[in-house]
């Protein structure tokens, strides 16, 4: 197996930042095994090398390796996901932790999350505050396939109602709106590995806020009090200003990890 690792790896340097990493990822999927299965048999002969390598090659040709193993892990869950559904991202847990803060702070009972994709953010505020109901929406009947699967693989069926929609054409009343939306510039250059991923859940049109102006629209038309949004990160701007247009007070902008703006909370004047 330790040949094999090294030869996957060397395959995937040329792709992947840890690729070391990614070979241990692909092989426990192959064999069924946790990595540190792996670590404790260096020496096991490895099952069926071809078939190994044809995932590896998968891999190198620029295929998600989430969608490859079928599985991500976000926040404190794992999810299934694959070709058609967008793969729930670590900075997108700072998403949660925001829409969390606001949800406590608030006492919402109530909430509707655009753009549901895997059901990553709904399953896990759902888990995080037992009484919150949430609505959650797609436009991809194939998103909310994987969204549906792992809802009840957590049993929050009776807790997370999934719509196929476009925003909250179907959904009735509500405290808050989360989403991550597609936010991206159509013209915008993107990895050969996020191309993969639904053109529909990453692209918000030409200036690429499209949809994220749209939501703020649905919000201060139908007087929903509370809004938590990811965005793109030289989106603070045009953001701010189109607010302000609207009459609305200035959002409170995150950063991730590195820094760049990545979001923003908006209290919707008028509340109910």
């Amino acid at each position: 197996m330790e040949e094999a690792l090294r030869t996957a790896a060397t395959t995937l340097a040329e792709i992947a930042e840890r690729p070391r990493l990614e070979a241990e990822i692909l092989m426990a999927h192959h064999c069924q095994k946790e990595r540190t299965w792996l670590h404790a048999h260096p020496h096991e002969p490895l099952p069926d090398a071809e078939e190994y390598f044809a995932l590896v090659k998968r891999r190198r040709d620029g295929e998600p390796i989430e969608y490859i193993t079928g599985r991500v892990s976000f926040y404190d869950i794992e999810l299934e996901v694959g070709e058609g559904v967008l793969v729930a991202r670590p900075e997108t847990e700072l998403l949660v932790e925001k829409a969390a803060e606001v949800i406590e702070k608030e006492r919402i009972g109530r909430l509707c999350e655009i753009g549901v994709g895997s059901g990553a953010v709904s399953i896990v505020l759902a888990r995080m505050f037992p009484n919150l109901r949430i609505v959650a929406t797609d436009i991809s009947p194939r998103a909310l396939d994987y969204a549906a699967r792992n809802v009840a693989c957590y049993g929050l069926q009776g807790r997370i109602e999934l719509i196929r929609s476009d925003l909250m054409e179907r959904v009735g009343d509500v405290e808050m709106v989360v989403s991550n939306p597609p936010y991206i510039r159509s013209d915008f250059p993107l990895p050969e590995t996020v191309r993969h991923e639904p053109d529909e859940a990453l692209f918000g049109g030409e200036r690429g806020d499209e949809v994220l102006r749209r939501i703020i629209d649905t919000c201060h038309r139908r007087q929903i009090p509370h809004l938590v949004c990811e965005m793109g990160y030289d989106q603070r701007a045009p953001i701010a200003e189109y607010c302000r247009t609207l009459g609305l007070p200035e959002p409170r902008f995150y950063k991730d990890l590195a820094g760049w703006d990545r979001g923003f909370y908006l209290k919707v004047k008028g509340e109910k």
